[in-house]
């Protein structure tokens, strides 16, 4: 378990940004969201010069904000989409076997509710029904079928749950994932490992053309969050460089550009067609977490909705500590940039929970929320009604060609994002033409393992029990560390060799060490607070009060002054700002942020 942490290969941003100025791509990708990171990882993969460009950080839209979980979809077989249903079974096999340490089986529980000590029939042999399909779909893959269990034992995982009316359940395995931390392996894979030129932070403002009207690039800008207006921005979460601040602009030259920038294609569409597109039909997910003492359950269980015929999910996050709920499903004509969480949204959330529970939650258990958008096609490829609700709208994607020669890559789900890769860079080989170098028509990505797997026999001792034993780390703080990075766990680590403040907690009452922000900087082109405490690690989404005061600690600034060529007084700004705008989003949803 020695270092080699010198010596892997930079994933620095100033070094990419040279590279964007001064290197001709066969592929440039626009975003950088679990889609296109998928779509940078499989085009570096088949050998073509490949460059991913990011307007804020990876994974800050949609694909930090989402269930995190890696499934088939039941609901999908309910609409009949058998084919959707199998190969997102498909793909999940697949990350469970290329990403084993950032996606693990998850059981969920289904409920059945009755009268007298009996179910509906009908209902029951529904769900049974749905259960075998999912099975033979493709479900199984993951070693174990259903089952169903009695409410003995479904109390035993799920102690709060009202018993006045269960009488069994359904129990079945799915996967779940961290899905910004998934989105950062694999835009990490495709530049560490195969060479892509990948920043964050850089927006493309137009395109490039030739004489004949080909798109043969962007012209993007550069600057990062707290550059703009002289300093800390007030607000580094997900937002646009549209405003003041100086700027750098690069020109970026590439031979396809791939549109994967998920709820936003139509706006970069918007700047290759004459008419403004309207293909997407943006969809809101709000998400609540609790703390598992309010909320004890360890595994996920699906909550029915009586309402609205919706079902929506309690879920563990991995090292037990907390618990989210979710999801909203409805229309979204927002801002993009800001989809707030609000009061409405935490009441529904809390009020199906507490249906089924003796323990009622409050706004006050409430210690983080987040909010998203999901990419669904305005119509579905059968041509459903604009009037269908969001639920009900398909999770397809489409890949598209303009006369131009831009590829756009929508819709889709994180679960079917490899698959998505593929099929657009299938599409971009078929523009390249005679430029596509020997071997690229094929992608490689079915059995390609992403950073922190590539050594299995490393990671299974990692697993071992006592395994934290030679950094004096116990066992819990350890698996929840290489659940997040893997076999690249000891080289994190041996940043802290002789310096055992950086094994002490970064945010209170979560696992997270101090020496992964430096590792966050080092390797993970962190370059904001917001980075740090919102994606590399999640603790603004599970207790947002813990995170404002990491934000908010001077040591916090102390500790990254070095690592970003920053002064402590500016990262502290950035920090009171992390803080307030922390707060106010909370405060939009009816919420009030506690101090740990």
């Amino acid at each position: 378990m020695t270092s080699t942490e010198a010596t892997l290969p930079a994933f620095d941003r100033s070094a990419m940004l040279e590279r964007l100025a001064t290197e001709t791509f066969d592929v440039l990708v626009v975003g950088g969201g679990i889609t296109g990171a998928g779509v940078a990882l499989d085009a570096a993969s088949r050998g073509l010069r490949t460059a991913l460009v990011e307007r804020n950080d990876f994974a800050s839209g949609t694909s930090s904000k989402s269930s995190k979980m890696v499934h088939g979809g039941l609901r999908y077989l309910q609409q009949h989409d058998f084919r959707l249903v199998y190969e997102a079974l498909h793909e999940r096999q697949r990350l469970l076997e290329n990403a084993p340490h950032l996606v693990s089986p998850l059981p969920f529980f289904i409920p059945l509710f009755g009268r007298g000590g009996t179910v509906d029939r009908g209902v029951a042999r529904a769900y049974s029904t749905a259960l075998w399909l999912y099975d033979l779909t493709g479900g199984i893959r993951i070693g174990e079928r259903h089952k169903k269990i009695s409410k003995e034992e479904a109390l035993r995982h799920f102690p709060t749950m009202r018993t006045e009316h269960l009488v069994a359940g359904f129990l079945y395995l799915d996967a779940r994932a961290d899905d910004a931390r998934l989105t950062l392996a694999i835009a990490r894979s495709a530049a560490i490992d195969f060479g892509a030129a990948v920043a964050n932070y850089v927006e493309v403002r137009s395109l490039l053309r030739d004489s004949h009207g080909k798109v043969v690039g962007a012209s993007a800008s550069t600057s990062l969050p707290w550059e703009r207006n002289g300093g800390a921005e007030g607000d580094t979460r997900n937002r646009g460089i549209h405003d003041g601040g100086a700027e750098e602009q690069v020109e970026i030259r590439s031979r396809v550009v791939v549109n994967a920038t998920g709820v936003w294609a139509d706006e970069l569409r918007a700047l290759d067609e004459p008419e403004h597109p309207r293909s997407l039909r943006p969809a809101k997910g709000v998400h609540v977490s609790v703390p598992a003492s309010k909320l004890p359950a360890d595994f996920a269980a699906v909550v029915p909705v009586r309402s609205d015929r919706r079902s929506i999910f309690v879920v563990p996050w991995p090292d037990g500590g907390d618990v989210y709920i979710g999801t909203t499903d409805t229309d979204w004509d927002g801002s993009l940039d800001d989809p707030d969480c609000t009061a409405e949204d935490v009441d529904y959330l809390l009020g199906a929970a507490n249906a089924v529970v003796t323990s009622p939650l409050s706004r006050e258990d409430v210690t983080g929320a987040w909010a998203g958008l999901r990419p669904l096609l305005a119509r579905s490829s059968g041509g459903g009604s604009p009037n269908a609700r969001t639920a009900d709208l398909s999770r397809r994607h489409t890949v598209r060609v303009s006369e131009s020669g831009m590829v756009t890559v929508t819709g889709g789900k994180l679960t079917t994002y490899r698959r998505m890769a593929e099929d657009a860079v299938d599409a971009a080989v078929s523009v390249l033409g005679p430029h596509v170098p020997p071997g690229a028509g094929r992608s490689l990505t079915r059995r390609l393992a992403l950073r922190g797997a590539s050594d299995l026999l490393l990671l299974a001792d990692l697993r071992e029990p006592g395994a934290g034993g030679v950094y004096g780390i116990d066992d819990a703080c350890f698996a929840s560390l290489v659940a997040r990075h893997g076999t690249e766990t000891p080289d994190l680590l041996a940043i802290a060799a002789g310096r055992p403040e950086l094994l002490t907690p970064l945010v209170e009452g979560l696992p997270h060490l101090r020496v992964e922000a430096i590792w966050a900087a080092r390797q993970e082109m962190a370059v904001t607070l917001d980075d740090i405490l919102s994606r590399r690690t999640r603790a603004l989404l599970r207790r947002a009060g813990a995170a404002a005061s990491t934000a908010t600690d001077p040591s916090t600034s102390a500790l990254l002054a070095g690592e970003w060529k920053r002064s402590a007084a500016s990262i502290e700004e950035e920090g009171r700002a992390f803080a307030v705008e922390a707060a106010a989003s909370l405060a939009r949803a009816g919420l009030e942020m506690s101090r740990p």
